[in-house]
């Protein structure tokens, strides 16, 4: 199976981008290859278009069902498994988010509640405590955040994606909102003599 060279491009690019992502390079090249396939692919087509061994290949597969980012299927009269990628781009996303979740930011969540429930023995440990608490805090809005986002159909969170520097303005203009309204109290209650 030779891959054509818009393909293959775009295989080696997610294969160097793997290691970013804390995934080897195979991981990333069987998944990009996945993703563009116009049809399921059994692990020997995969090593062959990726000219990787088979026990890499297995892997890779192994690994990319963990992150439920791909699914087996059959196809009839083959014995063989076929390996496909979801085909709603939306939903990659939101698995990937919630697995990277899982994987990243629950166990920090659990580590914080975990500390934060402890009596502090000194200014030191309450002073982190402090600090570990604003992280806390933090991760709490942002994951609740994101739960919200998770629920959103396909084209509510296109919405909300192009919305962008949108949203930022809008904010903008309630703060000099508030600004201006509170000065116009606070100039109101100083000429208001009773």
């Amino acid at each position: 199976m030779t891959l054509p060279p818009i393909v293959q491009a775009f295989v080696l690019h997610f294969g160097e981008m793997g290691g970013r992502w804390g995934v080897n390079r195979t991981v990333g090249q069987i998944y990009a290859l996945l993703f563009l396939s116009d049809r399921p692919l059994n692990a020997d087509e995969i090593t062959e278009a990726l000219g990787v061994s088979r026990s890499n290949v297995s892997m890779g597969i192994k690994e990319l069902e963990a992150w439920r980012l791909v699914r087996k299927r059959h196809l009839p009269g083959d014995r063989r498994e076929y390996l496909e990628a979801p085909d709603d781009i939306w939903q990659i996303l939101r698995t990937l988010a919630e697995e990277r979740r899982k994987r990243e930011i629950d166990p920090t969540l659990s580590l914080l509640r975990d500390i934060l429930m402890e009596t502090p023995t000194s200014a030191e440990e309450r002073h982190a405590q402090a600090k570990m608490r604003q992280m806390h805090d933090l991760i709490e809005l942002l994951t609740g955040w994101a739960d919200d986002v998770q629920r959103l159909d396909n084209d509510s969170l296109a919405q909300l994606l192009a919305l962008g520097a949108g949203v930022s303005k809008l904010l903008e203009v309630k703060s000099k909102i508030a600004v201006f309204a509170s000065g116009k109290r606070r100039n109101t209650s100083q000429e208001d003599p009773s």
